[in-house]
Parts: structure tokens; C-alpha cells; sequence
């Protein structure tokens, strides 16, 4: 009889588990029946010694307040194994709803995995993720950036001009992406005669492109795929005439743009991407369909 008692309250609390509704299941099949003001959103941001994404964060923090949701940051150092442990923390922590903007699209992959085995709808921002299931991917169409980058060098200098590019962290989608509209219009129009890694961050950009010049002295410009790089650059290049076109519109490369330094860069607004995010955090928490793919505007930002 114990035998039978203990085997039914096992079947019992098994089917009980079954029943419990995850917070996925809950969006998928309608609003969620939790309270807005208890909601916890874990947001999880590649870097803040970079100031776009500092600006992200700030636009999360802004609608997050105006929406009366709590918000828990975590900052990976442009480091994937960090932010990887980073995702677990939050996870373990019972967020809610996670905002992602990766350091690197495949390594993150196992942890937006976890998060769909947990239930938790995952939101990414700027970069996108190799695999794993994502509600909504929210950044500028860095294809068409990239795009635009080429074709400002191309109307200025004309075709064959002889550039270098300045690519960022290997993995990353926003790498690949700006890369592969820049040379859209560049393997075509332009003489690319060097590309290398510097990994988004201002210091490698000026050392790399120190280097660049000296191997190649007769270069007209530079694409950096974000003004990070570009800002580096521009203090390597001095006073040579090498134009520098970087990619973000950060507060640093409008003000060097406007001082006659950077000659140009593709906008981005990050403030908007971290308001979408949280918007995109309501609306599934209201069980309204949300699009896979939000694409914020661009715009060219350069010398008068």
C-alpha cells in the first residue's frame, strides 16, 4: 500500500508539473495574466565602453521607467563567455522577458537556446543570433549602411579609388552585414586594398590603421564599420588626406564630422532601438504579434 500511495503522489505532482503555464505559453496563447509592475526584463549588452550601446541602454531605461517595469543590466565586455554566464545569471535570476545584443552571433546561440527551454521570450538588439528561436530582432539594415558607405566613397573619389576597411569583432552579424553591403558596391566600384579586424573598439582602430597607411600610403579612404574604429583612424590619419567613413552616428563622430575630422558616418539611433525593445516587451506581454524583424532608419551624416 505505501508502495502505491507513494507511486500515485508521484504521477500526482508529475501531472501537476505538466500543467504549470510557462511565461512563452502564456504569450503565445494570449495576455499574460501577471502583473505589469512585477515584470523583470534582463538585458544583457555587449559592451558599455562603447557609447551606442550605452546609448541602447539608455533608451531601456527611458521607456522601461514610462512603462513601470523593472530592468536588470548586464554588461559582457565584449567578452561571449561573459555574457554567456552573464544569460545564466539572469535566467537563474526568473526574468521574465531577455533583451540580447551579442557579442559574437554563434557563440551566444547556446544561450538564447537555454532561454527557449526556460520559456523565456528572447529579444535581440543590433546583432542577430546564428541560432536559437528570437521573438523580434531589432537594428538599422546594416546591409544597406554598409551600402552607403560605398557609394559616398564612390561619388566622392570616383570608381577605382583605392580604400581599406576596417571590419569589427569576427562573428558578430553587424560585421558580416556591414561588410557585405559595403563590398555590395565596393568589389564592383572600389579597389580594396586591405581589410582587417579591429575589433570595434578605438585603440585597434588607430594602430590598425597606422599600419594600413604605412602599407599602403596611397589610399584615398576608409570604411570602419562602426565610429569607434573611425574615430581611431581619424588619429591615425593626422593630417593626410585619407577621408575616414565610420558607421553608428554616436555623439563623438557627429561632433568630430562637424569639426571637419570624421568626414562621415551612416547613422544609427540607438536610443530608438532600446525603446522598441521594451515596446516589443509589452506588446508581447499583451499577446500581440510582434515583427520578426524591426528595421530602425539610417541616415548619412557628414561634412558640409
Amino acid at each position: 500500500m505505501k508502495k502505491l500511495f507513494l507511486s500515485m503522489m508521484a504521477m500526482i505532482l508529475l501531472l501537476a508539473g505538466c500543467s504549470l503555464e510557462s511565461p512563452l505559453e502564456k504569450q503565445d496563447s494570449g495576455k499574460s495574466d501577471k502583473k505589469k509592475s512585477d515584470i523583470v526584463v534582463g538585458v544583457s549588452i555587449s559592451t558599455l565602453n562603447n557609447p551606442f550601446f550605452v546609448k541602447i541602454k539608455d533608451g531601456i531605461s527611458a521607456e522601461a521607467k514610462k512603462q513601470g517595469i523593472k530592468v536588470k543590466f548586464a554588461d559582457a565586455q565584449d567578452d561571449a563567455a561573459k555574457q554567456s554566464n552573464d544569460i545564466d545569471d539572469l535566467i537563474q535570476q526568473n526574468v521574465d522577458y531577455l533583451i540580447v545584443n551579442p557579442t559574437d552571433s554563434d557563440a551566444i546561440s547556446g544561450s538564447v537556446q537555454i532561454a527557449n527551454d526556460q520559456n523565456i521570450p528572447v529579444i535581440t538588439l543590433d546583432r542577430e543570433v546564428a541560432k536559437g528561436k528570437v521573438a523580434s530582432f531589432i537594428a538599422s539594415d546594416n546591409v544597406k549602411g554598409g551600402e552607403m558607405g560605398g557609394k559616398l566613397i564612390v561619388d566622392k573619389f570616383g570608381k577605382g579609388t583605392k580604400v581599406v576597411e576596417l571590419e569589427g569583432i569576427p562573428g558578430a552579424s553587424a560585421t558580416r552585414e556591414r561588410g557585405k553591403g559595403f563590398h555590395n558596391v565596393a568589389d564592383d566600384e572600389l579597389d580594396v586594398v586591405s581589410k582587417q579586424s579591429a575589433k570595434f573598439n578605438r585603440t585597434e582602430g588607430l594602430n590598425v590603421t597606422q599600419n594600413m597607411i604605412q602599407a599602403h600610403p596611397d589610399i584615398k579612404a576608409i570604411f570602419a564599420q562602426n565610429d569607434e574604429m573611425a574615430l581611431g583612424a581619424v588619429e591615425a590619419v593626422g593630417n593626410k588626406d585619407i577621408k575616414v567613413i565610420g558607421f553608428d552616428g554616436n555623439e563623438d563622430a557627429i561632433k568630430s564630422v562637424e569639426n571637419n575630422k570624421l568626414f562621415a558616418t551612416v547613422a544609427q539611433q540607438p536610443n530608438l532601438m532600446g525603446e522598441e525593445s521594451i515596446k516589443t516587451v509589452m506588446d508581447l506581454f499583451n499577446g500581440k504579434k510582434v515583427q520578426e524583424k524591426n528595421k530602425i532608419p539610417l541616415e548619412m551624416k557628414k561634412q558640409k
